[in-house]
């Protein structure tokens, strides 16, 4: 009768783990073939995810002077949005071919030329004598100059092919996560509670917080991060036209990349400077340049202070740890996956320290760096 029963049990056990098997294979058979379908839409999807939650206050105040029409709103997000992001990439490509095509046709006809260089280049350090002869043998006879390094010409030729093909690519990318993130703006309802809906599966009203605390690090990482570069671009920007440099729109551009990168932009105004005092008649137009470099370089020092971190309940440190860590592990968009994993980490770990953590404060002030063994 208890061998019976015994095996009744097992057999019963065996039952429900062969369910439960055949469920657990069910389900990560169709979250596998989910991910696969997905996969060509996630960097676009997670790129408007975090224009959406970046952008919303924006959106609403559209909204608002619309007279709360949602739909109308998110159709001009999304045009507007869209021309901002066509319009100058129609130009400078324009502009590419157009050089290109001059370039070509020159070195074919022999009539490019390269102005020949001052004698101040001589004085540069360490390199100042064998730039400013290559420099003017250039400026003599280019097409013989061309034929010396015709190995290196080639790789910058396919390096910059390579870089238009990579920005091609991220051009559409920035199409498709702009009109996706007009979509979600349009139905954040609907989104917000599917996110609230989510955590309090997971964590109840500390997973709400989680929620709250990860649209706030991504809107902070967008002031403090993006909206620094971009002040940092526009001030390089007002330094290279009153310096006269020529490309003073792309250069800019290239300050603002570098300080999305969190590098100083006098990585790329330091040489700039340089070439300023070596063509610019007046020295006192290079100083002011060199001194104004230098400020736009250390802006970020007083003016991250200022947007990052603000309103939410993380240290601005982490908050910064965590872009900069992120971006250097997935790019650009783990600036602000970066920032909110760390955020959230950072709260998960206060959480689980509990009544810990609040009592960290009332440490005694004489206590060594392990508690009270100074006293024993």
């Amino acid at each position: 009768m208890n061998l019976n029963q015994g095996q009744s049990k097992d057999t019963s056990h065996m039952d429900r783990a062969l369910d439960v098997a055949i469920r657990l294979a069910f389900v990560g058979f169709i979250v596998l073939w989910c991910s696969r379908i997905i996969k060509p839409f996630f960097m676009p999807l997670l790129w408007g995810m975090v224009i959406s939650v970046a952008l919303y206050p924006v959106f609403l105040k559209l909204k608002g002077w619309l007279g709360g029409r949602n739909n109308l709103a998110g159709v001009i997000f999304i045009v507007v949005s869209l021309a901002l992001v066509i319009t100058p990439t129609a130009l400078l490509t324009d502009s590419l071919i157009d050089g290109a095509t001059r370039l070509k046709v020159g070195m074919e006809e022999g009539t490019l030329t390269v102005p020949p260089p001052s004698d101040s280049v001589k004085e540069w350090p360490a390199v100042g004598e064998k730039v400013h002869a290559a420099w003017l043998q250039a400026s003599r006879d280019f097409g013989a100059s061309a034929s010396k390094y015709t190995d290196q010409l080639k790789a910058v030729a396919n390096w910059m092919a390579g870089s238009i093909a990579a920005t091609g690519g991220a051009v559409v990318q920035t199409i498709f996560s702009l009109i996706i993130a007009g979509v979600l703006m349009m139905h954040a309802m609907g989104g917000g509670r599917v996110a609230y809906a989510f955590a309090d599966r997971l964590g109840g009203e500390q997973g709400r917080e989680l929620v709250d605390i990860s649209i706030a690090t991504t809107r902070s990482v967008v002031k403090g991060v993006l909206l620094v570069a971009m002040i940092q671009g526009l001030m390089a920007a007002a330094g290279l036209v009153f310096a006269g440099v020529r490309g003073a729109g792309f250069w800019a551009v290239l300050v603002m990349v570098v300080a999305i990168m969190q590098l100083p932009p006098i990585l790329i105004l330091g040489p700039i400077a340089v070439y300023v005092f070596s063509a610019n008649d007046s020295t006192t137009v290079a100083v002011i340049f060199l001194i104004w470099s230098l400020v736009v370089s250390g802006a970020d020092g007083f003016l991250k202070p200022i947007f990052l971190g603000r309103g939410v309940a993380v240290p601005m440190l982490v908050i910064l740890i965590g872009a900069i860590g992120g971006m250097i592990g997935a790019g650009i968009i783990g600036l602000f996956l970066g920032a909110v994993v760390l955020s959230l980490g950072y709260k998960l770990i206060e959480a689980w320290l509990g009544e810990s953590w609040s009592r960290v404060d009332a440490v005694p002030e004489h206590s060594g760096p392990i508690g009270n063994n100074s006293e024993r």
